[in-house]
């Protein structure tokens, strides 16, 4: 299972690239594995406050449809709209052109709630 130490993690299986104030946001190589092949993106809406918890877009596979959550609270500023066409970039490259969002982050401080990768690791080994 790929779980890169430079991203951080939620419980909800998401995780988020920070750069400066920006939260790229995509879902994990664990939830892409367990979802089996993606077939359908839902965008949330760009220009929407979000809070972390809050189910934003759903993303639709062969085996089942899965909300996906906002790990922190913010302002969306951009959505990868490459995943219209090429929902499977979820599939074949979750951390890279798969991400899904990206959040205008309105409190750092609460990036420091999230997992790191070796929590993470142990969360999902149960």
């Amino acid at each position: 299972m790929n779980i890169p130490d430079e991203l951080k993690y939620s419980k909800d299986h998401e995780w988020i690239r920070l750069s400066g104030s920006i939260a790229r946001v995509g879902i994990t190589d664990y939830a892409q594995d367990a979802l089996g092949d993606v077939v359908f993106v839902q965008l949330p809406e760009s220009g929407k406050e979000v809070l972390a918890g809050q189910s934003c877009s759903e993303v639709e596979s062969t085996k089942s449809v899965s909300d996906i959550y906002v790990p922190v609270s913010g302002l969306i500023s951009n959505v990868n709209t490459q995943l219209s066409d090429s929902p499977n970039l979820i599939n074949s490259d979750p951390y890279g052109d798969g991400w899904i969002m990206e959040i205008e982050v309105s409190d750092l401080s609460s990036v420091a709630d999230l997992l790191d990768a070796a929590a993470y690791r142990m969360f999902i080994e149960g």
